[in-house]
């Protein structure tokens, strides 16, 4: 007998939780619940079926519903948390009493929890929950269009993957599966740093055999940097590692590879860096900051340190291509 759910939650009805949430919706098979403490989108949803804010113009199924009241939440088995890293722990921690500790938690955020902690590993540290994580090549834009879309779900113990792909069957997005839910988290934040780097390049040269051999040395990198933060090779060949990596290097929808773009062109100010939100950048630093603890991170990870020293100190951009290619690796 197939398994019925309760309600399915999204925390979160920005543009990912929206995409999401309106393909659960679309399935007939679940209540699809949007969280979201923005009254007016909540409104809008709910008198409309559309999220001006997010997606204007775009007729959502009239089976998704919003509420900015959490105590809804208190019969969910799946939420899904769809709302920045950097909000992330605090918001939860003021809505802990209407988060049942048998509920799975699923964590969509892209970069990390506290320091250099994921956002799993806070969210283990704070909240008795089931958690795994769910990261890909994953444009909100495409998925509520109904592209199909990769995602991998990182998980420890117990294993969701009955439980998230009955969600999933029939719809637009395809999953794959992992034990290293560490590896998952890490580098669904890395692939942010290596995304400026593209950006960096591709503003100063239009040379598909120079891009593709900076994107081969960012990849090398990245596998280093993973496996030195405990994560597995093999994650490296999920769709949240050379999927999610090879979008955001590449694609011009990226607020990082734009980033890096801006670098490149020498339009990087104080007041650029203040308006994107620059996940490459804080990541850039954490990583950076935590590896010099142990080693010089000059001569283990050089791609990271050229990054870091950009956002650190006066930096001669035209030179930086030349120093990524005298880089020589073992």
């Amino acid at each position: 007998m197939e398994h019925q759910y309760d309600k399915i939650a999204l925390i979160g009805a920005g543009t990912i939780g929206t995409a999401l949430g309106n393909i659960l919706a679309g399935t007939g098979k679940e209540t699809i619940l949007l969280h979201s403490v923005e009254s007016h989108v909540v409104d809008n949803i709910n008198k409309s079926h559309v999220n001006n804010k997010y997606f204007p113009g775009l007729q959502l199924h009239p089976g998704l519903r919003a509420t900015t009241d959490a105590s809804l939440l208190e019969h969910c088995e799946v939420i899904f948390l769809a709302i920045p890293s950097v909000v992330m722990m605090n918001y939860l921690k003021t809505i802990s009493q209407n988060l049942p500790p048998a509920t799975l938690l699923v964590n969509l955020a892209k970069g990390f929890g506290a320091g250099s902690k994921t956002i799993i590993e806070c969210l283990q540290e704070e909240f008795p929950n089931p958690v795994c994580t769910m990261k890909g090549p994953s444009f909100a834009g495409e998925i509520i269009n109904r592209m199909p879309t990769g995602f991998t779900v990182g998980y420890e113990s117990p294993e969701p993957n009955a439980r998230i792909s009955g969600l999933f069957e029939g719809t637009n997005i395809h999953l794959d599966f992992s034990g290293d839910i560490r590896g998952v988290e890490i580098l669904s934040i890395l692939k942010n740093i290596y995304a400026v780097v593209l950006g960096i390049t591709d503003a100063q040269f239009n040379s598909p055999n120079l891009r593709f051999l900076v994107l081969t040395k960012a990849f090398r990198e990245m596998r280093r940097v993973l496996k030195w933060f405990g994560g597995r090779d093999e994650t490296l060949f999920n769709y949240c590692g050379y999927g999610d990596f090879t979008l955001t290097a590449l694609n011009d929808l990226s607020r990082n590879r734009t980033l890096g773009l801006l670098i490149g062109k020498g339009f990087f100010t104080e007041h650029v860096s203040h308006e994107l939100v620059l996940e490459g950048k804080t990541a850039t630093n954490v990583f950076y900051e935590e590896i010099s603890k142990t080693m010089a991170v000059e001569d283990h990870f050089p791609i990271i340190a050229e990054l870091y020293h950009i956002f650190h100190e006066k930096y001669d951009i035209s030179q930086f291509v030349n120093n990524i290619l005298k880089i020589n690796e073992t």
